[in-house]
């Protein structure tokens, strides 16, 4: 009940829907949007490359080529989805306003009525897409329309390319680190409220290498969880701990005032807190990361040429389980040698 009464909307604000086309509202709330505009970003090969692994990638890349299926295809019809958008009450400031682009757990797309003072005194759009809770797909549904609802935003409001941020609560907030580790070319910050994952494994993929750079290096990661709620705590402890072990470093944990809130979202001064984090400036490139990068070069090396070895000695199953492992760990960063490797295999064997 906490959190039904969280996401009560502000109904004066309430203004008939629209199209993006039909121009947007100076400020305040509107639900029922209508968006019209695309990006490659989401189209399906683009997903492919940037949220799969590589070997991954190139299975599906195969499987659509014998099936003659377009790998280049939207998966949204955004005539038939529905966002809501919210509009600081304040003119834009000079260098245009901050974004953030909101993935929740339910199938409605609310705006928390609590965040509405923050998002005022931050000068912040803020944008979440119906149908995109935790029972929707994530590659084909969840991710895409919060790249469109980022696309459809700045293309219609004068927006700070480097205050944009995604977010989102529980089961979204683990799809929000997801989109900020594929990417962080378009998302500079991440608000992860009551959920996270730890990167580099079977389920959370590193991206490709000049992706995964742009990610440790301006990516900012904003931990927002309840002291009571236990499990998420251990699982933020987990994602902080992989984050350093894969030299991610700007990571700031927003929630030491929330001593009595459970699982549940976060209340207006944890969320002021965590958005004033976001608008901090990310530390400059430390020797410390340089040290760190080196040895995950270093491990990795020492693996390609274990590869390499049973390639040539044709010991091909002992070569494809090290593959499958490096590919699972390491993801983008062993690409292309990954699949180049994986091609001969295919060949050879």
């Amino acid at each position: 009940m906490k959190i039904a009464q969280s996401l009560v909307l502000v109904a004066s604000l309430l203004t008939p829907c629209f199209a993006v086309a039909s121009g947007l509202p100076a400020s305040g709330l509107q639900s029922d949007v209508v968006f019209t505009e695309y990006t490659p970003l989401t189209r399906s090969d683009e997903l492919r490359h940037r949220l799969l692994s590589p070997l991954n990638a190139l299975r599906v890349s195969r499987e659509l080529a014998q099936s003659g299926r377009d790998s280049q295809d939207q998966p949204i019809d955004l005539a038939q989805e529905r966002f809501t958008v919210y509009v600081p009450t304040a003119p834009a400031p000079e260098q245009g306003y901050a974004l953030l682009v909101f993935v929740s757990p339910w199938a409605d797309a609310v705006v928390p009525q609590r965040s509405i003072p923050a998002l005022n005194r931050h000068h912040m759009i803020f944008v979440s897409a119906s149908h995109s809770g935790n029972d929707a797909a994530v590659m084909d549904r969840r991710i895409p329309l919060a790249l469109l609802a980022e696309r459809n935003i700045t293309q219609h409001y004068r927006v700070d390319p480097s205050r944009i941020y995604i977010g989102g609560f529980s089961g979204g907030a683990r799809v929000a680190l997801r989109i900020a580790l594929g990417f962080p070319d378009v998302f500079h910050g991440a608000l992860l409220d009551a959920g996270s994952d730890p990167i580099g494994n079977a389920e959370i993929l590193l991206p490709a290498r000049a992706l995964f750079d742009q990610f440790q290096n301006s990516m900012r990661l904003v931990y927002l969880t309840g002291k009571l709620d236990t499990a998420n705590l251990a699982q933020d402890q987990r994602s902080r701990q992989s984050m350093h072990d894969w030299c991610v470093f700007n990571l700031t944990d927003a929630g030491a005032g929330m001593l009595s809130t459970g699982h549940q979202l976060a209340g207006p001064a944890a969320i002021a807190r965590a958005l004033s984090v976001l608008d901090r400036s990310v530390p400059s490139f430390s020797s410390a990361h340089a040290r760190c990068r080196r040895e995950i070069d270093r491990s990795l090396a020492v693996k390609e040429q274990q590869i390499g070895e049973w390639i040539a000695q044709r010991r091909f199953d002992e070569a494809q389980i090290l593959l499958n492992e490096v590919d699972s760990r390491f993801g983008g960063l062993a690409a292309p040698q990954s699949v180049e490797w994986q091609k001969t295999l295919d060949t050879l064997r």
